[in-house]
């Protein structure tokens, strides 16, 4: 996988907005089933691959609900929620979607994400968080009204900022106390109401690591079904300001060159694209998973 390159189906998929769900009988063609956080997958060989609503039949697994989620290639893709008691047959499995990462095709794992968002959206209202009233699908459209009041909850994301800072020939990284063991990433938070993705940039950088930054630069984005976020990506100047964590969210930080890095994020991650990309300017190739 071209690690430049955001997690992205849009191009392959034709997606739907609620809208087009076939109505020809039982659902067909490929399932995204989750149980929480994990994914029903196929694991015998020759590979894990996600399996199909036929394959579920056959096992009589029922899910509780399900989602359309568009095309791809001409078959129906959708996203279902599997009740917690569910048997499964030798052969099939869940697998955390962190883990199928390597396990699956770019765009099966990003219609996956896209899976395990809707799954939860719709899990987590049936009821109205107005007045405790259920909630009904809106016919035509990705959302669910209250019955009473008639309140619509729609599919909503989280935005994230993260950034790479630059000091010269150095990078900061940083290691929260809930991380790995050893390994660092970069500074990151969520966007607060009515603040710009630039201003949260700069408050994240203040509060955990107490300097100031410059040239703010946007990079790129990235999906992050975990379970609804969105992570928006840029690259920063040092300023001014020494290294500070006074806020107590970081368990250390420093400056870094390209041949000193500690354990640093795995590909699946923006902050991994930023790392490589920095490193790339340098003439560097991280030989890293």
């Amino acid at each position: 996988m071209d690690d430049s390159t955001p997690l992205d189906f849009t191009s392959a998929v034709e997606p739907s907005d609620g809208a087009q769900e076939p109505s020809t009988g039982e659902p067909r063609g490929r399932c995204f089933a989750f149980r929480g956080s994990d994914m029903l997958m196929l694991t015998i060989e020759p590979a894990p691959h996600v399996p199909s609503w036929d394959d579920l039949r056959q096992w009589s697994v029922a899910p509780i609900r399900h989602q359309y989620l568009g095309t791809l290639a001409g078959e129906h893709c959708w996203s279902a929620e599997i009740a917690p008691d569910t048997p499964f047959p030798d052969g099939a499995g869940l697998t955390n979607l962190r883990a199928l990462y390597d396990a699956l095709s770019e765009t099966h794992y990003a219609i996956a994400g896209r899976a395990a968002q809707i799954v939860a959206w719709e899990r987590d209202h049936q009821f109205c968080g107005r007045c405790g009233s259920p909630t009904a699908r809106v016919p035509g459209e990705r959302g669910r009204r209250c019955v009473d009041c008639g309140l619509t909850a729609y599919p909503r994301l989280s935005p994230a900022i993260i950034v790479l800072i630059e000091r010269g020939s150095q990078i900061l990284l940083a290691r929260g106390h809930t991380f790995v063991p050893r390994r660092f990433g970069i500074v990151a938070g969520f966007v607060e109401p009515g603040e710009s993705l630039e201003d949260a940039v700069r408050r994240e950088v203040r509060e955990e690591v107490g300097f100031e930054i410059a040239d703010l630069v946007y990079f790129g984005s990235q999906p992050w079904p975990f379970p609804h976020g969105i992570m928006i990506g840029f690259r920063a100047n040092h300023l001014h300001g020494e290294i500070t964590l006074d806020d107590g969210e970081l368990a250390e930080a420093g400056w870094y060159d390209v041949h000193d890095l500690p354990e640093i994020p795995t590909r699946l991650s923006i902050a991994r694209r930023l790392i490589d990309d920095w490193a790339g300017r340098q003439g560097v190739a991280i030989d890293r998973p």
